[in-house]
């Protein structure tokens, strides 16, 4: 059994005006909305732990206090998908699986643990999300509450990808050659990681018709966004300091 997810008092008074939407499409929208709800607001604890880790390797203040920030973020998204389910007429609460623990990473020395999970959060799963999101963006009507929704989330992640790879740009040419080989080592795990997790929740369907007006996109384009985004944006960006 996992912790509890309730973020109905918040969510409610936020709710978008979904007046005019398409009905028959509201239960698949709500389990869509809702395990974007649980994810979005777990990503806090990730961050929380980065900030922590970053404290425990002595990173500048200015970076761990950007961390919490980002932790912040996450749970104000979570709050945001619960909005939307309770537009949809479900309730903003749920079980939330058992997260796997932070990986401490002690087979590295100490700043390379901390950028194993810096690349593997921001890097990787944040620019998936950033591409993912932008292309739902493009797909869904414009001047809408539901839009100006997904938009403040899409900055925030946006954010958050930038962040990593403009701290790995800065510390990556001072990595030690024992720093630069645990992070090459790691990193065809966190890309089989990241294919894993993701793949498993973009069903590979297609979106119904005028799905992509409530966010119901497609699983297989989606798919095929991965990979690309994998291929032309973080293999590219990691080959510029190291081996993968």
């Amino acid at each position: 059994m996992g912790h509890v997810i309730d973020l109905q008092t918040a969510a409610a008074p936020v709710s978008p005006d979904l007046s005019g939407y398409p009905v028959a499409l509201f239960v698949a929208a709500e389990a869509t909305w809702r395990a974007r709800m649980i994810n979005e607001y777990a990503s806090h604890a990730v961050f929380e732990a980065l900030a922590q880790q970053m404290t425990e390797a002595n990173f500048e203040p200015e970076l761990v206090n950007e961390c919490l920030q980002f932790a912040s973020e996450e749970r104000s998204h979570g709050v945001m998908c619960g909005a939307v389910v309770t537009a949809l007429g479900g309730r903003a609460w749920a079980e939330r699986p058992e997260l796997a623990a932070y990986p401490a990473h002690r087979d590295a020395p100490p700043r390379a643990a901390v950028l194993r999970n810096l690349i593997h959060i921001c890097c990787m799963s944040e620019t998936v999300a950033v591409a993912l999101i932008g292309a739902e963006r493009l797909e869904m009507p414009r001047n809408n509450e539901l839009y100006d929704l997904l938009t403040r989330i899409y900055a925030d992640e946006v954010g958050h990808a930038r962040f990593g790879w403009r701290v790995l740009q800065e510390l990556a040419p001072s990595l030690t050659t024992a720093e630069r080989e645990a992070i090459e080592r790691y990193l065809p795990v966190a890309l089989a990681h990241l294919k894993e997790h993701e793949l498993a929740h973009l069903p590979d369907i297609e979106a119904p018709p005028n799905g992509a007006s409530l966010g119901l996109c497609s699983g297989r384009d989606a798919r095929v966004l991965l990979d690309e985004t994998i291929a032309t944006v973080i293999l590219p960006g990691l080959r510029r300091w190291f081996r993968c």
